[in-house]
């Protein structure tokens, strides 16, 4: 047996803060040394921090790099652990993201990433360079390029992120040049249901390479991108471990390296395609020979086996509902996003929310103060504020919702009426306009705009957090006003459809049991501007809204498309009520762009987001013949 307990660790990290990011990982690695952890991973642009974007072209940012991997490598010098961390250099005017194998005091060597991502939210081929097959170069005394690592426990073969992506990536090259442990660190942000690909990904490739992968992820939310932490560890195609996400920390789990070796061995269509590899022209990946250089200390640990002591049971099932799974994960990648925002910024001292008794001020109430939990338990209330600003069109109904949920949370809560400065303002408005009468949608922005102009003050004068609270259905057809509720400091749910939003408060009903979201979904939503107004009798049902989004921004289908597949999904609605609601949607999409592109930064959770610098790049000026039949 050739066991080896390999570590998978998640730092939570912030993009310059390169001291900071190192003091947390060494952290993590002393502990997984004290655990006698072999080889221990942790995620791309560890030091750095991720996506660091065109800082990467600032030469400054790059050079203070490789002190703290120098400073990781020697206050680690004396653990029996081998480190892969995520590191950028400079190197001949390229920037390279690389993986930096650190071991017994020593930078042993630097793996350049290769697939650079530029989709989605990825810009990495605007600043860093590619690594390439047959690399062989040297950086500060370091060997830099495309190599495998021969320890006494057997053989490494590092890479960054997407190169575990590509089926054509430098896995396969590596695995048939002898690579047994292919160490993946990687910086892959959350996206709802995405565990699931990662999981499968990871299995397929050992499978195929007949290898054993240990993958470790990036954790916290940098300018809005949210990334989930969590690793994984399987071995051929079979699942070892998994690592918790959504917390800074590790896991560790033994392997036996002898086994991969073995199986390797029996699997014909492994040997047959690399021998048609080589008779292809495949060349092989030199080695780096450290055992000189460091030993491992693998004595104590014992042969991996099922907690349940049986190869042939399945274990205890500790899978959760599908609804369980999507809906906390949702509410803990946004608690992480508004959390790391306020934490790593470190303008703000409390977070502020202007409550208007509806759905989507609810939930992102109900976010913010998961955030709180966790980092003040014994108070949570205590880092939040919430204010009712109601005018002549705000219901007594809405009001007892939004005290009712400040009081069950224990949130301070503050009735602020802006009826007063809603006349001032009116009557200012049509002095401007002279004979010209002021329209309604002039008279509901003006409201949503004093709530907005009175929470951007308050946070001025007390460092809060002012939190939009739009959601993205809305957003997405120009349902808000500018320079009113589409303002903020910090989007939390603007890329969270309405349908997910009640969807996520039914969820929260039935698990908290809290009177002030039964209130608030008792009420049909609306924003109160006018007397009586629904915001599905203004727009269209939300569901069909919500497919229109998807169909036509995700799926990029054409309006006539749009209903036709509408009409299967909602057969009970007439196919000319249909086309009304398709017209109305491109039509109200198309016009809105330039207010989205307005609105503050938003917390990520999907490739659909309404972000025009990371998701969705539209003209903001565009004509629209090109959506007719």
């Amino acid at each position: 047996m050739r066991l080896v307990k390999v570590g998978l660790a998640s730092a939570n990290t912030t993009v310059g803060a390169f001291s900071r990011n190192v003091d947390r990982a060494l952290t993590l690695a002393r502990k997984m040394a004290a655990e006698d952890v072999t080889v221990a991973l942790f995620q791309e642009q560890l030091i750095g921090g991720y996506p660091a974007e065109d800082l990467v072209q600032w030469q400054g940012f790059i050079d203070h790099q490789w002190p703290q991997l120098e400073r990781f490598a020697q206050e680690t010098a004396s653990l029996s652990t081998v480190f892969v961390v995520g590191v950028a250099v400079a190197h001949q005017g390229l920037r390279l993201n690389c993986a930096a194998v650190v071991a017994g005091g020593k930078v042993l060597g630097l793996v350049p990433k290769e697939k650079l991502p530029t989709y989605s939210v990825f810009y990495e081929v605007r600043t860093y360079a590619r690594g390439y097959p047959g690399m062989a170069e040297v950086h500060r005394g370091v060997p830099l390029g495309d190599y495998l690592f021969r320890f006494d426990f057997g053989t490494l073969a590092p890479e960054v992120c997407e190169d575990i992506w590509s089926a054509d990536g430098p896995q396969r090259r590596r695995t048939y040049s002898g690579g047994e442990l292919v160490v993946n660190l990687s910086a892959s942000p959350f996206r709802l249901g995405f565990v699931d690909t990662r999981r499968e990904l990871i299995a397929t490739r050992a499978a195929d390479h007949q290898c054993t992968i240990a993958y470790a992820n990036a954790l916290g939310s940098n300018d809005g991108i949210i990334f989930d932490g969590g690793g994984f560890l399987n071995q051929n195609g079979r699942h070892v471990v998994e690592t918790p996400r959504f917390q800074e920390g590790y896991t560790a789990a033994v392997v036996d390296l002898d086994r991969t070796m073995r199986l390797r061995t029996e699997n014909t269509t492994w040997r047959s395609d690399r021998e048609a590899w080589l008779a292809g022209g495949g060349k092989l990946v030199p080695t780096l020979d450290c055992t000189a250089s460091f030993r491992s200390q693998r004595e104590k640990l014992t042969y991996p086996v099922p907690a349940h002591r049986s190869f042939f049971l399945p274990g205890p099932d500790q899978r959760r509902s599908a609804r369980e799974a999507l809906c906390e994960d949702l509410l803990d990648a946004l608690a992480l996003g508004v959390g790391d925002y306020f934490e790593k910024t470190r303008a703000f001292k409390v977070l502020g929310i202007a409550l208007s008794g509806g759905r989507d001020s609810l939930l992102t109430l109900l976010i913010a103060h998961r955030y709180a939990k966790r980092v003040r338990p014994e108070n949570p209330g205590s880092l939040l504020q919430a204010f009712y600003m109601p005018s002549r069109y705000s219901s007594d109904t809405t009001r007892e919702a939004a005290e009712t949920i400040a009081r069950e949370l224990g949130v301070p809560f503050q009735v602020v009426p802006i009826e007063e400065a809603f006349d001032r303002e009116l009557a200012v408005v049509k002095q401007m306009l002279g004979d010209k009468a002021v329209t309604p949608i002039t008279e509901q922005n003006i409201q949503a705009r004093l709530r907005a102009q009175r929470m951007w003050n308050w946070s001025n004068s007390c460092g809060g957090l002012f939190l939009q609270t739009g959601n993205m259905s809305e957003k997405a057809v120009g349902y808000t006003t500018i320079g009113g509720d589409l303002m903020g400091a910090l989007a939390v749910i603007a890329n969270v459809p309405k349908t997910v939003v009640m969807y996520l408060l039914d969820y929260l009903q039935e698990k908290t049991g809290y009177e002030g979201i039964r209130k608030v979904l008792s009420k049909p939503a609306g924003p109160e501007l006018a007397h009586n107004q629904v915001g599905e009798e203004e727009l269209m049902p939300f569901p069909i809204l919500d497919a229109c989004f998807y169909l036509f921004a995700g799926e990029k289908l054409l309006p006539a498309e749009l209903v036709q597949a509408l009409s299967a999904m909602f057969p009970e609605v007439e196919t000319a009520r249909l086309q009304g609601y398709v017209e109305k949607f491109v039509r109200l999409f198309l016009q809105s762009i330039y207010k989205w592109v307005q609105s503050p930064l938003s917390l990520h959770i999907g490739n659909l987001d309404l972000d025009r610098e990371r998701a969705m790049q539209i003209p903001v000026v565009t004509g629209s013949e090109w959506t007719r039949g």
